[in-house]
């Protein structure tokens, strides 16, 4: 991961420390889902695209709810835009796929927890940003990646300071999308590590 980049997510997570969202597990959280809200918008228009020059049909997600796209919200007015978010686009991410699956039942508890208009305004910005540079990569899908990565070590660095513990319903959902069955095997190897340093 760059310097550049790491500069960029510091940056990103100042921003909510200084608008008053202190606590790491919510930070990273509202980063995911606007960074999800971002990627509903791009990857919806690169199907619209793909299918025309297919010639197959395509029905947009956003049929009738435009306004909600990432590229339309981040041309709004900062109070616009907060209340779009809060009002709308939070609860249009938590019943996109219905009420079944997993996606809804993991969905159902988001919460949209930027404190103000103004600090909406700015991380939206900012992610622009960071996405646009993360374009320019040679690697973007690894920088992706270690975007996240970064994050969690975010997130284990407050653990140290006794602020971060894994949340039951995110351990619940880890198992039930690995779907495991009897007989499977699971290897971690910084668990395998710990466990065998332990032992010793």
């Amino acid at each position: 991961m760059t310097g550049e980049l790491k500069n960029k997510v510091d940056k990103l997570w100042e921003m909510f420390w200084t608008g008053g969202l202190t606590n790491p597990l919510d930070v990273i959280e509202q980063i995911t889902y606007l960074m999800f809200i971002r990627d509903l918008d791009q990857t919806d228009n690169t199907r619209q695209k793909e299918s025309g020059m297919l010639g197959i049909s395509y029905t947009s997600i956003f049929v009738g709810k435009e306004h909600l796209k990432w590229t339309v919200l981040r041309d709004k007015p900062a109070e616009a835009m907060y209340q779009t978010m809060q009002g709308e686009v939070f609860p249009f991410i938590k019943e996109l796929n219905g009420n079944s699956g997993t996606y809804a039942k993991y969905m159902a508890d988001a919460i949209f927890k930027v404190p103000t208009p103004q600090l909406l305004e700015k991380i939206v910005t900012s992610l622009d940003d960071m996405y646009a540079y993360i374009e320019k990569l040679p690697d973007k899908q690894d920088a992706r990646g270690d975007l996240y990565e970064y994050m969690l070590s975010k997130l284990s660095t407050a653990g140290t300071n006794g602020q971060f513990r894994t949340p039951r319903h995110i351990i619940r959902m880890m198992v039930e999308l690995l779907d495991l069955q009897p007989g499977d095997t699971i290897s971690e190897i910084k668990t395998r590590y710990l466990i065998q340093r332990n032992a010793a």
